[in-house]
């Protein structure tokens, strides 16, 4: 069965990204549909597939993460507006190579992203 999971770490703190809201979007067209959204966990990781079983279809797909508003939450000083306040990641999820791992490493100026395992 296909499934998208992520995780996140903060690379500012060295530690997981606990409480970072992610919003799932498939691409349809000049639209985004609305497919749901979690919180990360203490390890920063969300307790369920982002996506799994039927709703998984070969596409294009945005994980929308929230980390201004993360980075605020800690305490972390930001310029207004925030350098990175939305992280916006496209990418093409094809449902018969079965499992995909997105993780990101975040920091307040910068992220990395690369398909896990």
């Amino acid at each position: 069965m296909a499934t998208l999971t992520t995780h996140v770490l903060d690379a500012a703190h060295g530690c997981p990204g606990q409480g970072i809201r992610i919003e799932l979007y498939r691409v349809e067209g000049e639209r985004l549909q609305a497919l749901g959204e979690a919180t990360t966990n203490s390890d920063g990781r969300c307790d369920a597939p982002l996506l799994e079983g039927e709703a998984f279809v070969s596409g294009v797909y945005q994980l929308h993460f929230h980390a201004g508003a993360y980075y605020r939450a800690r305490g972390t000083a930001l310029a207004a507006p925030a350098f990175l306040d939305v992280v916006v990641l496209r990418v093409g999820l094809d449902a018969a190579q079965g499992h995909y791992h997105v993780p990101l490493l975040l920091s307040p100026y910068s992220y990395s992203t690369y398909r896990g395992s």
